[in-house]
């Protein structure tokens, strides 16, 4: 099967203020493909180039190099007249669905304005806003809401089903489960994967969580630096070991319907306690220590906290009374000792009125 999408040593270069004029290579010869009815995810950090990969495909990056084929056609220098032909086939799903959507106007509007700019009929166009509020996993009640009377989680189906709107076979997804709750985040990643099962469209997810992109894609393509740094398969292909950037990424989001799989029981070099590597050579000296735990504070390579980067202090429980806090007040200075109150009962500083 011949490839619906495919990127050939593709480099996208930007003028930088350099009085050398020398420019500054976002992609660096990328190559990858996107077969129909199949999801590649891409996953890449800040300054990985995947958000630059995405303007390319769309038009909206200037190529210096390379080739970008669409069904074997290079789209890479097309017109602008020849390219809006084509973005009934290729569309985006952007991680903010509000800056998407008008606010002005309602959800049924929002999904038929490309409908009539294509002209379709006004019956045509009703129907199909209703099947696409239908497949997304919204009432029909929701069409007549203007986007800012939704949930975040409704208005990245909308987003979503604006894409949908022309029947594309391609849809490029810039994280489209950023800050969604884990819950909502599994069930939208399910709603995608019936979706694609349903309709055939390929996707091109792009996300800096590789656990969330393992989940969706048959193949995972990992980014740094504007090139690609390394190949894996996907959950949805099959089970494979996981890729060497899992072990320098944590697995932050749970698989849908499926049980999360410790990467260490089935790799022993996963539990290989080492930090992500970073591009500044001091914090990759600092990262490749190997991680220690002392008594009072769990500690990871750059000196920083565990996972989420805040030390681990003592645990007080509920009925603890904090150091020099007796007798319901605060000491003048932290060395100052607290003397208890008289009678043993806290000390009442308001003014009581004369009678």
């Amino acid at each position: 099967m011949s490839a619906l999408l495919d990127v050939e040593d593709l480099i996208v270069e930007y003028p930088a203020g350099d009085p050398r004029g020398r420019p500054v290579a976002a992609l660096r010869g990328v190559s990858l493909d996107v077969r129909a009815g199949e999801c590649l995810g891409v996953v890449g950090g800040r300054g990985s180039g995947t958000a630059t990969l995405s303007d390319a495909v769309l038009g909206l990056a200037p190529v210096a190099s390379g080739a970008i084929r669409f069904k074997g056609q290079d789209i890479a220098r097309l017109s602008q007249g020849r390219r809006r032909r084509l973005d009934e086939k290729i569309q985006a799903v952007s991680r903010d669905p509000y800056s998407s959507l008008n606010p002005l106007l309602t959800v049924e509007a929002s999904l038929a304005e490309p409908l009539r700019a294509e002209r379709v009929p006004a019956g045509a166009a009703a129907r199909r806003v209703r099947e696409l509020l239908n497949q997304v996993g919204l009432p029909a009640g929701a069409g007549a809401r203007l986007p800012g009377e939704l949930s975040d989680d409704q208005r990245r189906r909308v987003a979503f089903a604006r894409a949908l709107t022309l029947s594309p076979e391609l849809v490029i997804c810039d994280d489209p489960v950023s800050a969604l709750a884990p819950t909502a985040r599994s069930e939208f990643l399910e709603l995608l994967i019936t979706l694609q099962e349903t309709t055939g469209t390929a996707y091109v997810f792009i996300s800096d969580d590789l656990a969330l992109v393992r989940q969706i894609s048959h193949h995972v393509a990992v980014m740094d630096r504007g090139a690609i740094a390394e190949r894996g398969t996907g959950y949805r292909e099959t089970a494979v070991p996981p890729l060497a950037y899992a072990r320098r990424a944590p697995a932050v989001a749970p698989a849908p319907n499926r049980t999360a799989a410790n990467p260490a029981a089935a790799d022993p070099a996963a539990a290989d306690p080492v930090g992500p590597i970073w591009h500044d050579p001091h914090r990759q000296r600092m990262f490749r220590r190997p991680v220690g735990r002392t008594q009072r504070q769990a500690r990871c390579g750059c000196g920083r906290g565990d996972a989420g980067g805040l030390p681990r202090g003592p645990r007080h429980r509920p009925g603890d009374v904090p150091a020099g806090f007796r007798g319901g007040r605060l000491p003048r200075s932290s060395t100052a000792r607290a003397r208890p109150a008289r009678g043993g009962r806290p000390r009442d500083h308001r003014r009581r009125r004369r009678q």
